[in-house]
């Protein structure tokens, strides 16, 4: 009797519920709601201030403060690219894992460490355009920092749900064991700095990459197969051990650093020293119809922006002897080459190019002088007839010296290391370097054709000038050879702007000017930094000064 009713209250309880189920449905297809709306979408300046008060937290910041850009751009560049970027990255992680590994495994015992299996699947990480809060992260969008450096640093917030596949398989006392990662969750706010810009692609030597603040992370763990997670306290265990770690290796001011391309090579860090003395010329053809010509001779390095080195004029002589030595930086012995062109010198108007000849470096033997003598041509092209007239030759002493390996700039961390002066430098001072980097919101009231004009301690030094531009870039540096460190000097700066026209009422007029106390320089051995102009309304002009001792 027991059995059966069992079994009917089995039976009923079924029967129950089939019916309950078919007669709710029918009940909420016949009785839906008869009040639902479509909520009301309103501009924001239609609100009222109550209403804002609760929108605001929900409001991007790029709304808010300017700071902040919209970043959906990078997340469609992303989306596009992750196929391939998961390949590089899981390519580079290796690379820079393996060596790790084979120098850790040791102290374990372990005979081997190896990824079966590396990828980051099909999800790529999105940069946050809204703020949106995640327990105790708030993603607020991206932000650029702009400095005076050569460097670019920005902040995203990024948000990663990802289905990763990464296996990796130890060996030890001849048994296997895999470790699995899947389900990966990372939320972070890291600063990536591309340092330094250099003017090779892909612009940039270094990726920096730093942590603001601990990350959020959060993943599945599986050990021979089975989830590791889902033992009791394990799971906040491991989380909090992984922020620890990784807020150890990463967080700011630690860096994890990328290396892009080599910075000696991208920037052409300078390899030696040429010398060049510069002897005589003989039989000069005049280029005055009434006298003899006076002539002078200008060296440069091809490939660099530095100024032309320059001897004395030699007046009214065809066969003069200057007997003058000149030091020149090289960066790259194999493509660069010494270019040499005597001028007439002029008092008024255009000084007259007497001839030139090109000098390629790679002909010479490092350590070894070689003198030359030369026949001036007039262009460097040689199916030109022009050049089978006489033009006079010129006698040169050259010897190229390579530093040697200690001697090399060496790229460090810090890229802002001031150099060690050359040798001769006096004991007791120093070489002072001014680098004229640029100038922004320059406005000239009849012409804008900026060029800067150094005055210090009699000493006067000029930029090329850059036409019809008010935000001109000159990259030009110049240096000044002291007996004593310039504590109590000042070093006078002037953007000027000349006409090329001629019959114009205004050929010269001035941009604005600065005068720079050096004796922070000094103290600090470099500042870099951006002044704005006297007499102009906007202008301000970027200086780097370097304060270069032999000690």
């Amino acid at each position: 009797m027991g059995l059966v009713s069992t079994i009917m209250g089995f039976f009923g309880f079924g029967v129950g519920i089939s019916i309950g189920l078919v007669i709710g449905y029918y009940l909420f297809i016949y009785f839906q709601p008869s009040d639902v709306k479509d909520p009301v979408i309103r501009p924001l300046v239609e609100q009222d201030s109550q209403t804002l008060q609760h929108l605001l937290p929900e409001i991007p910041l790029w709304v808010k403060n300017p700071d902040y850009d919209r970043v959906d751009w990078l997340n469609k560049f992303i989306e596009t690219m992750w196929p391939y970027l998961d390949k590089a990255i899981c390519k580079t992680v290796k690379t820079i894992a393996k060596p790790i590994i084979a120098e850790q495994i040791p102290k374990y015992k372990i005979e081997s460490v190896e990824f079966e299996a590396l990828t980051l699947g099909c999800l790529p990480p999105t940069f946050q355009d809204a703020t949106a809060l995640c327990k105790d992260k708030q993603f607020k969008g991206m932000k650029v920092y702009l400095t005076e450096e050569k460097e670019l640093i920005m902040e995203p917030s990024m948000k990663w749900a990802g289905n990763p596949n990464i296996i990796i398989a130890a060996k030890a006392f001849g048994l296997r064991a895999t470790v699995q990662v899947v389900d990966l969750q990372v939320f972070a706010s890291p600063r990536i700095t591309l340092k330094p810009l250099v003017p090779s692609f892909p612009c940039f030597a270094k990726i920096l990459v730093s942590l603001m603040e601990k990350p959020h992370v959060d993943f599945g763990l599986k050990v021979l197969g089975a989830d590791a997670m889902s033992i009791p306290g394990l799971y906040r265990f491991v989380q909090e051990l992984i922020k620890d770690q990784v807020a150890n290796m990463y967080l700011w001011p630690k860096t994890l650093e990328v290396p892009i391309m080599d910075p000696a090579k991208a920037m052409k860090r300078p390899v030696g020293i040429l010398g060049v003395k510069v002897v005589r010329a003989m039989k000069l053809k005049k280029k005055d119809l009434l006298g003899a010509s006076d002539p002078y001779v200008k060296l440069r390095l091809t490939e660099d922006k530095l100024p032309s080195k320059k001897t004395t004029v030699k007046h009214k002589n065809l066969n003069p002897e200057w007997n003058e030595e000149f030091n020149l930086v090289v960066k790259d012995p194999q493509s660069q080459a010494l270019e040499v062109n005597v001028y007439d010198w002029e008092q008024v108007g255009k000084h007259d190019k007497m001839g030139l000849h090109v000098v390629p470096l790679q002909e010479l033997t490092p350590d070894e002088p070689k003198v030359l003598t030369l026949d001036l041509l007039k262009n460097m092209d040689p199916n030109d007839v022009q050049n089978e007239k006489p033009r006079g030759q010129i006698v040169l002493e050259l010897m190229y010296k390579p530093f040697k390996d200690d001697d090399i700039p060496i790229d460090d961390e810090d890229s802002n290391e001031v150099e060690k002066a050359p040798e001769g430098t006096p004991d007791g001072g120093g070489l002072l370097v001014v680098i004229v980097h640029e100038a922004q919101d320059l406005e000239g009231k009849h012409h804008t054709n900026p060029q800067v004009r150094l005055l210090f301690r009699g000493e006067e030094r000029r930029t090329k000038p850059v036409k019809k531009n008010r935000d001109p870039r000159w990259e030009e540096e110049f240096q000044f050879t002291m007996e004593e460190p310039p504590t109590n000097d000042r070093i006078h700066v002037e953007v000027v702007s000349t006409s090329s026209r001629m019959g114009l009422l205004h050929p010269k007029e001035a941009l604005g000017y600065v005068d720079i106390n050096l004796s922070d320089v000094v103290t600090n051995k470099r500042i870099n930094e951006r002044y704005h102009l006297i007499d102009s309304k906007n202008g301000r002009v970027q200086i780097e000064l370097q304060w270069r001792t032999s000690s």
